[in-house]
């Protein structure tokens, strides 16, 4: 039944991206796009008024002592966000800073239904404590209950304690009070306006689609218009090709004092799926290969494997987040084998969703990434030194 219902959201997910995106022009897709053109209109009022309500203090923010950064993005998905999370998270844990990161936990397994509906007619609070994905030093939750990004966060990270839960104030409490964090990292975090504080906002801008198609939710994939990137400190445009100088003029327009720094998405190994044997890059020169992903942005990642010389005979697209079946799986590779394919390459992300497999007529390797800055490493240094030392500064002042 659930992986029914997956599917359902999985292909309803897929044929909404194909309108919105105007993949499909028949009148039925017109005619959705003018209703999803009048729901994103209100979904931007919706927006503005939430907003109002924290200004004005009618919903009231926490603050909880300790440092936060808020990483997140202005459009639905497909940034590469997650290596960024990483890398401030591993950059202030070697600063030594005691750091968690919170996560929402997109997809992962929820609170059975029955408990869920008991407490809403109830209007219960949610007590119940966060997931604990690590405690900084194992790894405590598989990928179906933690979620993808934070079970892929958990799995990379050593003294970095990873939690998932809604609701992210209760979770930063949960941190500090339990394993003693100075620091929380808000994944996903930037429209999440309950945690205040001392808060760094920092915002993902994608170089391939910086702003999605323009329009709003449902329209489009923008969660807030972009003249909010006002609110942000520190901007990253990822996937950068050095071809960014009207994209850079353009985020100066609407926030002319945040940090720009630009980054790739630069890799490091192959590793086999399900013995964890690290293989170097060069496997991929000259061989023929097949991709297999489930990620907002495929195109990239497949890009990345022809430009380290492999050559793609085929691949297969599935939904973001989309939980592999093996039989899926063993219909991929089936016509990789039919295309001569040597091998099938998928992303970490994807690898921590794939199922045992009764046969594996061919090696499958996931391509560990990480984030590497190509302009602007000056000023990430100086937003990681800001960070450590903020609190230092206000105890001297209090002092």
């Amino acid at each position: 039944m659930r992986q029914r219902l997956r599917v359902w959201i999985e292909n309803l997910e897929t044929f909404v991206l194909e309108v919105i995106f105007e993949q499909r022009r028949d009148w039925k897709a017109r005619l959705m796009r003018g209703f999803l053109f009048g729901c994103s209109k209100a979904f931007a009022l919706g927006v503005k008024f939430r907003r109002w309500l924290y200004s004005v203090r009618l919903i009231r923010d926490a603050t909880l002592g300790v440092q936060v950064i808020a990483i997140g993005n202005l459009t639905v998905g497909g940034t590469g966000k997650t290596p960024v999370v990483e890398k401030f998270a591993r950059e202030l844990r070697d600063a030594g800073r005691n750091v968690a990161i919170l996560s929402r936990g997109y997809r992962s397994k929820p609170k059975p239904f029955h408990e869920w509906l008991r407490d809403k007619l109830l209007l219960r609070e949610d007590t119940s404590p966060p997931r604990v994905v690590s405690d900084g030093k194992s790894l405590l939750l598989d990928s179906e209950m933690a979620g993808d990004e934070p079970h892929m966060l958990a799995s990379n990270l050593k003294d970095v304690v990873v939690l998932v839960d809604k609701n992210r104030v209760k979770s930063g409490r949960y941190a500090i009070e339990k394993f003693g964090c100075d620091t929380l990292l808000l994944d996903d975090g930037f429209q999440y306006w309950r945690l205040a504080g001392r808060r760094h906002d920092v915002v993902l801008v994608d170089r391939q689609q910086p702003f999605g198609n323009e329009h709003l939710l449902p329209r489009g994939t923008l969660r807030e218009p972009p003249s909010h990137l006002a609110r942000a400190h520190t901007i990253f445009i990822t996937k950068s090709d050095g071809r960014t100088a009207e994209l850079r003029q353009r985020i100066q327009r609407l926030n002319p004092h945040a940090a720009i720094i630009e980054c790739v998405h630069h890799p490091l190994y192959l590793e086999d799926v399900f013995s964890g044997q690290r293989h170097p890059l060069e496997l991929l020169r000259g061989r023929k290969i097949a991709a297999l992903s489930g990620i907002a942005a495929p195109e990239s990642f497949e890009q990345s494997l022809v430009s380290l010389g492999a050559e793609l005979v085929y691949s297969k697209r599935f939904a973001d987040h989309h939980r592999f079946t093996q039989q899926e799986v063993l219909n991929v590779i089936n016509r990789s084998k039919k295309r001569q394919a040597e091998l099938i390459v998928t992303t970490q992300k994807d690898a921590v969703r794939f199922p045992k497999l009764d046969r594996r007529d061919l090696p499958i390797y996931f391509m560990r990434v990480e984030i590497r800055i190509v302009s602007g490493a000056e000023d990430f240094r100086d937003c990681v030194r800001k960070i450590c030392f903020q609190p230092r500064l206000n105890a001297e002042q209090n002092g």
